[in-house]
């Protein structure tokens, strides 16, 4: 069974930063792509970053610059380090593979105040 476990959220001001983390445990991780997805409330969930097998990244306009994914294949993590926070980025954080291979896990989230 696969757990996709979220932490690393919090209540943050302007301009602040956040580093979140997901474990996958019970996947074969290293075959996929994997991605940050948020949802702020009344929106769809959104991509926000994502990164390939071979470490590549790719960043939605409105995070570029300011938000760096990485992944540890040895440890089955997923990494978001947020910069320079701003009120529209708070939302509900979550990870999945590129295709939404698994159960979304609860997320966590993220309150950005002015």
């Amino acid at each position: 069974q696969v757990q996709l476990v979220e932490s690393g959220g919090g209540s943050v001001q302007f301009g602040e930063s956040l580093r979140l983390s997901c474990q996958a445990s019970g996947s074969i991780f290293t075959v996929y792509d994997w991605g940050w997805y948020r949802q702020a409330p009344g929106k769809q969930r959104e991509l926000v970053a994502s990164i390939t097998r071979g470490g590549s990244t790719t960043y939605a306009g409105s995070v570029k610059g300011r938000f760096t994914i990485s992944r540890d294949n040895a440890k089955n993590t997923v990494d978001l380090q947020m910069s320079s926070l701003r009120p529209e980025d708070t939302a509900l954080y979550y990870c999945n593979t590129d295709h939404v291979s698994y159960p979304w896990g609860h997320g966590t989230q993220v309150t950005v105040s002015s």
